[in-house]
């Protein structure tokens, strides 16, 4: 049976939300059921979304993958005023009467864009007494907590009262704690400023943390880095379990100055070091692979711009290479004169 579970995304990448999570789905074979078949008509750019799946143990796994997940709450109820979020409530009694009797609980209230005052915080707590609950209020260490979110419009960069707007909310939010997103704290584990290695392009934690993730990055996989640099796609790919090839064009950027080569001393970093299989030199259009399929996925920072440009191996001019039948010309009558001197 699916249930709804209110999602509560990270303010940052808003494209990458919807790929990230149908990633980790595919990936640990999880069923999601969206409100719109359409997901080109889901609205990202709002933090919110409530999402169809079959267990909490799903939203779970999905929490500690996902990188934008910032938590996942059992949904009770939504609304563009108090009064229907109430009433909702009450109409879901099913889902929350069982902590009714001896749970202890504590109420969390937050708002995106906005900061609500303590005074009204309380107010809207309090407003939930209809629920009768009998368990003990544990503000440090409750059996659940139930989370209340109001969503306000964007300020865009606009200066204004830190109180002004208030209670003017688009909607309001209601449901039950599940989990935190425990994959966020990734983010500062494979910060670029604490690497033992990175260069002056080395792609920044978040990004690597979500190309890993659309890469179906898992134990067993083996993953390719055609541009690979200082590594920062090998280390974020590598943590979730996938062994990682790469190469570049220039070798030293891969080395480092050291004796040991930067890649394996930031990969000892991390704890991944034995998952790098190995580092390569060549020109990646000039490759020395078979044909055939070899690897799982692809996974790339590719160079552009003026500081890191494309650069290949080989003449800037190939018109001035004679062909292959005049080389075979000049080769047979010079094979012919040898053999007429030698009689």
């Amino acid at each position: 049976m699916v249930s709804q579970y209110l999602f509560v995304f990270a303010q940052a990448h808003d494209e990458f939300r919807i790929p990230e999570l149908l990633s980790a789905a595919e990936l640990h074979k999880i069923s999601i059921t969206f409100p719109e078949e359409d997901l080109s008509k889901l609205d990202v750019s709002r933090p919110f979304m409530v999402l169809g799946l079959e267990n909490e143990d799903d939203a779970r796994t999905l929490a500690k993958r996902c990188i934008l997940i910032k938590s996942v709450h059992e949904f009770y109820a939504r609304g563009t005023t108090y009064e229907e979020v109430h009433q909702q409530t009450r109409d879901n009694l099913a889902l929350w009467s069982r902590h009714i009797p001896d749970t202890s609980f504590k109420f969390k209230v937050e708002a995106y864009n906005h900061s609500i005052p303590q005074r009204r915080q309380k107010e809207i707590v309090e407003s939930f007494g209809f629920m009768a609950l009998l368990g003990k209020i544990e503000m440090k260490n409750p059996d659940i907590i139930f989370s209340c979110f109001e969503e306000y419009p964007d300020k865009r960069g606009t200066t204004r009262d830190k109180l002004e707007g208030d209670g003017k909310f688009l909607e309001a939010f209601f449901g039950r704690l599940i989990v935190e997103g425990t994959a966020r704290k990734l983010v500062k584990t494979f910060d670029v400023k604490k690497r033992s290695y990175y260069g002056n392009t080395s792609m920044e934690a978040e990004i690597s943390l979500l190309m890993a993730n659309q890469t179906l990055a898992a134990p067993g996989k083996l993953v390719y880095d055609p541009f690979i640099g200082t590594g920062s796609m090998a280390y974020t790919t590598a943590y979730f379990g996938a062994y990682v090839y790469g190469s570049d064009i220039d070798g030293r950027q891969m080395r480092g100055k050291e004796k040991k080569p930067g890649i394996v001393r930031a990969a000892a970093q991390y704890g991944v070091s034995q998952r790098i299989m190995d580092l390569c030199t060549f020109d990646v259009t000039r490759n020395p692979w078979r044909c055939g399929e070899l690897f799982d996925a692809i996974v790339t920072d590719p160079p552009y711009g003026v500081r890191a440009g494309a650069k290949r191996l080989g003449r800037k001019n190939e018109t001035h290479r004679p062909s292959e039948e005049y080389i075979c010309k000049r080769l047979s009558g010079a094979l012919q004169l040898n053999e007429y001197y030698t009689r």
